[in-house]
């Protein structure tokens, strides 16, 4: 994008992404029914392979599994050292969307072509010590940026408020079509922050299932989320 120019406003819609990593794996079936009774728009898949970042997740089996409870969009959210590799499995499993991490991709146009040719939607991600300018030369080729705002790895950390000029920065370069999205941290009080910086699809786990009801949690932050929109909600620290 030429220097100076801005892109046309974006949309202000609204979309929660509950974080699966923070259910109760004994009950994830009914706890997936109630936040979709609840009106979240997909679910967020965080896939850990212990090397790119300290801990293990989700697996393929997992996902399938997910998906045949499901209808729901799934967006997997791979934090592995080798994308490329394991992206068709998780398509294959039932994932709507295969979010890289910029990190990790030596070559990022041939990644993002691999994975749209498994005809799904591309995302790339980047963590809380990447600048934004990292991938602004891919911008217009991936569906969607998931901006890390806890280091990856762990659920339940604090939000880094320090990411928000981040989240700005790649909200004024994107267009209506594609999705901003803020991940770690995310709850009733940082929601109107991200959202005011440009987000619009909010990932949140702790704040959803560590909720007595997660289905009034979905609710609640929207509800908090939409109340910057019609604020003005001030993104300074």
């Amino acid at each position: 994008m030429p220097e100076g120019e801005r892109r046309s406003p974006r949309m202000t819609t609204i979309r929660i992404a509950p974080s699966v990593l923070s259910a109760d794996f004994g009950y994830l079936a009914e706890q997936i029914a109630v936040v979709e009774r609840a009106g979240a728009d997909l679910l967020h898949l965080d896939i850990m392979d212990g090397h790119f970042v300290p801990n293990l997740s989700l697996g393929v089996p997992v996902v399938a599994s997910i998906r045949r409870h499901t209808g729901m969009f799934l967006d997997a959210h791979l934090m592995i050292t080798d994308p490329g590799r394991y992206a068709p499995a998780f398509v294959k499993a039932g994932a709507d969307s295969i979010t890289f991490h910029i990190e990790v991709a030596e070559r990022p146009r041939e990644l993002i072509k691999q994975i749209r040719d498994l005809g799904v939607k591309v995302g790339v991600s980047l963590n809380p010590g990447t600048p934004a300018e990292r991938i602004f030369d891919i911008l217009d080729l991936v569906d969607l940026v998931l901006v890390m705002t806890v280091w990856p790895g762990f659920g339940g950390q604090e939000f880094m408020r320090e990411c928000l000029p981040k989240i700005e920065a790649i909200a004024a370069r994107l267009n209506a079509n594609q999705w901003l999205q803020v991940d770690g941290g995310v709850d009733n009080k940082t929601a109107p922050l991200v959202v005011a910086a440009g987000a619009d699809t909010l990932v949140a786990g702790s704040a959803i299932f560590g909720h007595a009801d997660p289905g009034s949690a979905v609710v609640e932050l929207r509800r908090a989320a939409q109340a910057s929109t019609r604020s003005g909600t001030e993104t300074r620290l």
